[in-house]
């Protein structure tokens, strides 16, 4: 399919899909006229890079997953990546603990009355 078609399939735009093409993150032929031309299981690849893109993973560390993932001949170690990714794994949360934490105080503080209408309700100390 052109890429086009790969992009309104995936709802990902056609300058993404070059760049994922050029991270080695997609694969494309070309046709006689140049243009390129992508073969259907691109739509879950294109989704699949989505996903671990929305979860934080750099392209390198997407390019080094997709061969495991697709049962090809991975570059690396396939348990050393997944380690990799624990590792952001585990960072998000360390990220979502703190944010809680920070939600706390603000509610805590909030409760205590020191901001309402905009103004301060207790007393200058």
């Amino acid at each position: 399919m052109p890429i086009g078609e790969l992009s309104k399939a995936t709802g990902v735009s056609s300058r993404a899909l070059r760049y994922y093409e050029q991270q080695g993150l997609l694969r494309s032929e070309r046709r006689p006229n140049g243009y390129r031309e992508y073969a259907l299981e691109s739509i879950e690849v294109v989704a699949f890079v989505q996903d671990l893109f929305h979860a934080g993973l750099s392209s390198d560390v997407v390019r080094d997953i997709l061969p495991c993932a697709r049962d090809e001949h991975p570059r690396g170690d396939c348990a050393e990546l997944l380690a990799r990714v624990r590792q952001v794994r585990d960072e998000l949360v360390r990220q979502e603990h703190h944010i809680a934490e920070r939600r706390q105080r603000l509610d805590a503080y909030l409760a205590d009355g020191y901001l309402a209408d905009g103004y301060e309700a207790r007393p200058a100390r």
